[in-house]
């Protein structure tokens, strides 16, 4: 029997299967994310961690759990684990890939529709009792039908958004790190520019004040990746500037986004709390997933969805801080 610490209530019934298995597990019941002091005490006696992306995951934390045989995460992306020092000390990470993809890239284009006619402006006129007479020159966005679309990122979430905008007869244009159509060109071109790629030490700040004014003035980027991909403060200056026409936002730097955030405050922008994967039916099956890597990390067998360590981290024993590389 071993104990499994879960960070977060999760969706579904995954969790019985874990007390089926004979194992018990600790629930921190709360809608807030668990407290560093009470992570790392709860993480004392535990054999496994199913954790969050708010779960900061690093050689400290793994350093209080001498038991501790696997972390699941329950997330795709792992830029909240310190991969190498889990790798240094002998703990298996797997993350929750594939289930999540359609409903990231439905909300992506949701955001892009959005921010292209306004309207959650629109929306707000109506609750507001402002909605007068028809006016032609009331209410007017882009067109989407026919637009250059640019992703960036070949991901699968990126594949998917591009066979989305297949139906609406768009360019696309898609740059990855092994190719494709070059970023400033891409920036130059787009309509659109949806961000589908992780977060590493390479696409940090990936978009910053250059990559902004490259854009065109009436361009909107869409980010369903990871906050920090954008510069914040670049891009709140780029929409009061009109540098570009709006910004359609899942993710923030910081996250969550305070509600006094200058960002908030800026025209032509969409902001989002972080829901591309919130579908019933995306949210049980990663539960499912974590579960099977936490069974799987018990009974000493493969994870089913184990994350690799960066060959560029791999080598080196990690600060007992833990150093956060790079996502995978």
């Amino acid at each position: 029997m071993a104990r499994v610490f879960v960070t977060r209530t999760l969706p579904g019934t995954a969790l019985e299967r874990l007390a089926a298995a004979g194992h018990v597990v600790d629930l921190w019941e709360q809608e807030v994310p668990t407290p560093r002091a009470e992570l790392l005490a709860r993480v004392a006696g535990a054999d496994a961690l199913l954790c969050m992306l708010t779960d900061r995951i690093d050689g400290e934390l793994l350093d209080a759990a001498p038991r501790l045989r696997v972390v699941a995460n329950y997330a795709v992306g792992t830029d909240n684990v310190d991969l190498a020092a889990a790798r240094w000390r002998g703990v298996p990470v797997g993350n929750t890939p594939g289930v999540l993809t359609d409903a990231t890239a439905d909300l992506a284009f949701a955001l892009l529709l959005a921010a292209a006619r306004s309207l959650p402006a629109s929306a707000q006129v109506v609750r507001n009792g402002q909605w007068g007479a028809w006016s032609p020159t009331g209410h007017l966005g882009r067109d989407v039908a026919g637009a250059t679309l640019g992703i960036v990122g070949g991901g699968r979430i990126g594949q998917a958004v591009a066979r989305r905008a297949g139906g609406f007869e768009m360019t696309v244009l898609t740059t990855t790190s092994r190719g494709g159509t070059p970023l400033p060109e891409l920036l130059e071109r787009a309509d659109f520019v949806s961000l589908h790629v992780p977060l590493t030490p390479a696409t940090h700040h990936l978009i910053d004040r250059d990559a902004l004014a490259r854009m065109q003035p009436t361009a909107i980027l869409v980010n369903t990746a990871r906050g920090p991909v954008v510069d914040t403060a670049a891009l709140i200056d780029a929409l009061h500037a009109g540098t570009i026409g709006g910004a359609a936002l899942d993710v923030t730097d910081p996250e969550p986004l305070p509600a006094e955030h200058p960002l908030l405050a800026a025209p032509n922008v969409i902001v989002l709390p972080h829901v591309g994967s919130a579908t019933t039916a995306t949210r049980g099956r990663m539960a499912e997933l974590a579960v099977d890597n936490v069974l799987a990390g018990l009974a000493g067998e493969p994870l089913p969805h184990e994350v690799t360590v960066p060959a560029e981290a791999a080598g080196a024993e990690p600060d007992a801080g833990g150093t956060r590389p790079a996502d995978t």
